[in-house]
C-alpha cells in the first residue's frame, strides 16, 4: 500500500488521519499473517535445523513492526523524508557499533539476529517520536472500513506484485540451496548483498519526486510526462555508471570486504550488478503505474519476471551454479522492468521514454529545459 497511501495523502490531505489509521491496522494484520507464514515455511523447508528455525523466528519478527511504516508514508507525502532518514541513520550507526562489539567479542550468530531485531524496534520508536512531533497526532488516527475496502481495491495487484518481486529477488538463493548446497548460497549471497546495496538509491529518488509528479498530473499532462521523463533520465545514467564501476572493481571489492576465500563471488557480482539499471527503471515506472492507478500492470509484469526467473534458475543453476542464478536474475529483471513495457499496449509510451533516456545528450538537454 506504500505508494497508494502516498498518492492518497497528496490528493486528499484532509483525510490523513483516516488514511494513516486504516493503513496502520491493515499493516498490523498483514504482519501477523506474514510472520505466521514465515514460521510455517521454515518448519517445512528445514524441519530438523533448529538454528535456522530459531534465527528465522527472531529476524522474521521484524515484520510485526511494519505498521509503523505509516509514518514513512506521511513524511514522503509531505516531502519530509529527512526525518525518516534521521531516524533510520541514527539507529543504523548505533547498532553498527553494537554489531562491531559483537564481532570483537566473537558473539554467536543468534546474538546478531537479536541485534538486528533490536535495531528495527529502536528505529520504530524513533519514527513514532518523529511522527508525534512533526506529523498528525497518533490520537487523531482513526479506522474506516470503507476506506480499507478502497485501499484493498487499489493495492491488491501491488500486493501480488510485491510477492512476485520477492520471489524473483530471493528465489535464486532458495533454489541454490535446494539444487546445490549452502556454500553456493553463501558465495552468491556475498555478490547479491554488494549488488543490492545501491538499490536504495532509486527508492530515495522516486520517493522525493513522486509527490511533485502527482502535483504536475493535476496541472498539465505535458508537464506531467516531462517530469516522468526527467525521472527516467535521473535513474538510468547513475545506475549504468554504478554498474560499470562495481563490475570493473568487483574482484577488489569482494576481496576487501570478505577476503580471498570469497573471490569466486566477484564474477557473480560483475554479472548481477547489471540488473541495477533495470531495477532503477522499474522503480521509476512503478510511480507512473501508481499515479495512473493501473496497478494491475505492475502485477502482470512482475509475475512474468518471477516465472521466468524460476524457469531459468531450474535450467542454469545445475549447469553453472551461482553464476547461472545471476544470469537468470539479470534476464528476468530486464524482461519485467523494460521489455514488458513494449508488449503491453498501455505502457508502450513508457517504453519509448525509457529508450529515450539512452540518448545522453538529449537527457542533458531535457534536464536543462526542465530546471532552467
Amino acid at each position: 500500500m506504500h505508494q497508494v497511501i502516498v498518492r492518497e495523502l497528496v490528493q486528499h490531505p484532509q483525510k490523513s488521519g483516516e488514511l494513516l489509521g486504516t493503513a496502520a491496522l491493515m499493516q498490523l494484520a498483514a504482519s501477523v499473517i506474514s510472520y505466521s507464514l514465515i514460521l510455517v515455511t521454515i518448519s517445512l523447508l528445514r524441519p530438523e535445523d533448529h538454528l535456522a528455525k530459531s534465527l528465522t523466528a527472531i529476524v522474521g519478527s521484524m515484520v510485526l513492526f511494519r505498521a509503523i511504516d505509516v509514518s514513512v508514508f506521511w513524511f514522503e507525502s509531505q516531502v519530509l523524508s529527512k526525518y525518516t532518514v534521521w531516524a533510520r541513520n541514527t539507529s543504523f550507526f548505533l547498532f553498527s557499533a553494537v554489531k562491531v562489539t559483537l564481532i570483537l567479542g566473537e558473539a554467536s550468530v543468534s546474538a546478531f539476529a537479536w541485534a538486528t531485531l533490536a535495531e528495527v524496534i529502536v528505529t520504530s520508536a524513533f519514527m513514532l517520536l518523529a511522527m508525534g512531533s512533526r506529523g498528525p497526532s497518533i490520537r487523531n488516527l482513526k479506522v474506516s472500513g470503507a476506506r480499507a475496502i478502497v485501499l484493498v481495491r487499489d493495492s491488491w495487484p501491488l500486493l501480488l506484485s510485491s510477492i512476485s518481486i520477492v520471489v524473483y529477488m530471493k528465489i535464486d538463493q532458495i533454489m541454490l540451496g535446494q539444487l546445490m548446497n549452502d556454500t553456493a548460497v553463501g558465495v552468491y549471497s556475498v555478490a547479491v548483498r554488494i549488488s543490492e546495496i545501491c538499490y536504495f538509491i532509486p527508492v530515495v529518488i522516486a520517493a522525493s519526486v513522486f509527490p511533485s509528479i502527482l502535483e504536475e498530473k493535476k496541472r498539465s499532462k505535458s508537464s506531467y510526462y516531462m517530469r516522468l521523463q526527467s525521472l527516467f533520465d535521473l535513474m538510468v545514467w547513475p545506475s549504468i555508471f554504478l554498474a560499470f564501476l562495481i563490475s570493473g572493481l568487483s574482484s577488489w571489492i569482494v576481496s576487501s570486504l570478505y577476503g580471498e576465500e570469497f573471490q569466486s563471488a566477484s564474477i557473480i557480482l560483475s554479472v548481477h550488478i547489471w540488473a541495477a539499471p533495470f531495477v532503477f527503471l522499474g522503480v521509476a515506472s512503478e510511480r507512473w503505474i501508481i499515479a495512473e492507478n493501473r496497478s494491475i500492470l505492475s502485477f502482470q509484469r512482475t509475475i512474468l519476471g518471477a516465472a521466468l526467473n524460476v524457469a531459468l534458475n531450474y535450467f542454469l543453476i545445475p549447469k553453472y551454479g551461482p553464476l547461472g542464478a545471476a544470469v537468470s536474475t539479470l534476464i528476468s529483471y530486464a524482461v519485467a522492468a523494460f521489455f514488458a513495457d513494449l508488449v503491453q499496449f498501455e505502457t508502450r509510451e513508457i517504453f519509448r521514454m525509457k529508450v529515450a533516456t539512452l540518448n545522453l545528450n538529449a537527457a542533458f538537454r531535457r534536464a536543462s529545459e526542465l530546471y532552467s
